[in-house]
């Protein structure tokens, strides 16, 4: 059988021509040196080494549940020396690269003295994990106390988003404190994607807090949590309105969000937005949309919806 061979030369010397012409409509975009754009801007932490970062700090709080499995308690300490010199080079790496960027997005004179700055607060957020351990043991405690369908410690560590959101929430919340740029948001953002719950890292948590199901779950930046504070999928702890400047432009740095007492019971669906309080051992119902304070230990419902039903007899 003969073989055809085809020619794609005419073919091929069109499209590089057609190819060369789309990237310089492209290239022209760039040039307005705004929004999407980074060309000849400094070096941007790394999405990819920021969430590698995120899961070897979830190592040293949860040891032996990822990657890495410490053997024996005998050489925990070790273990984790090894882990925590890992964290120490590759979060100094990617903060430095964070406070460079910031200070020349700012157009500002780098003397903020970087490497000082950056050691700070590596270290504050390591010498913060032994305490933050203790707290995310309060967390799991009452993620097992709260959830009837809870079997044991272990399953919640190893399966229940909540649990993920908020210890990530927790770490990141030490670096957002020390005004480190970009890593906070990266790394709650990236907890966003693997749970469905959306946690800023500005956001102030107590103790055991419990997040059942958590899809949907968003907590704003300047939200405050008491302790023991159960929270359902679907829940909006947001912003009531954004007040703007005299030019018109939304005025940040504001406290917007609700501030959350102790003991309090949000069920899903519920909306509760502003800077409002609600008070210690309270009980906000499903689907309740709430703007207004609440004294302490209120409950408040939604009215029931009216349901109409229509059944096969009737219908025939």
């Amino acid at each position: 059988m003969r073989e055809f061979k085809h020619d794609f030369s005419d073919v091929e010397a069109s499209a590089s021509v057609e190819l060369k012409r789309i990237a310089g409509e492209i290239g022209e975009t760039y040039r307005d040196g705004f929004g999407v754009n980074h060309v000849e801007g400094g070096n941007l932490p790394r999405r990819a080494e920021v969430v590698e970062i995120t899961s070897k700090l979830l190592e040293v709080i949860f040891p032996g549940f990822d990657n890495r499995a410490h053997s024996r308690l005998s050489t925990v300490s070790e273990d984790v020396s090894e882990l925590l010199k890992e964290i120490y080079s590759d979060l100094f790496d990617q903060i430095c690269r964070a406070i460079h960027y910031h200070c020349k997005d700012r157009q500002k004179l780098c003397e903020c003295g970087v490497q000082k700055r950056t050691n700070r607060a590596v270290f504050r957020l390591l010498n913060a994990l032994p305490k933050i351990r203790e707290i995310v043991k309060r967390d799991v405690e009452a993620a097992y106390v709260g959830d009837p369908a809870a079997t044991s410690y272990d399953e919640i560590i190893l399966s229940y988003p909540g649990i993920k959101a908020i210890t990530i929430q927790r770490l990141a919340h030490v670096l957002y404190l020390e005004e480190i740029p970009l890593i906070p948001r990266m790394m709650t953002e990236h907890a966003h994607s693997l749970t469905g719950i959306d946690i800023h890292p500005g956001a102030t948590l107590g103790k055991g807090i419990f997040i059942d199901h958590g899809t949907g779950v968003v907590i704003g930046e300047t939200a405050v949590l008491g302790d023991n504070v159960r929270i359902y999928q679907g829940v909006t702890l947001g912003a009531g309105n954004f007040p703007k400047d005299a030019c018109g432009m939304l005025i940040k740095g504001n406290k917007r969000h609700p501030t959350i007492g102790s003991n309090v019971t949000i069920y899903s669906g519920a909306s509760v937005l502003g800077d409002i309080s609600i008070g210690d051992n309270s009980v906000i119902g499903g689907n309740v949309w709430l703007t207004e304070s609440l004294p302490a230990g209120t409950k408040i419902t939604a009215r029931p919806p009216e349901h109409r039903f229509k059944y096969a007899a009737e219908r025939s």
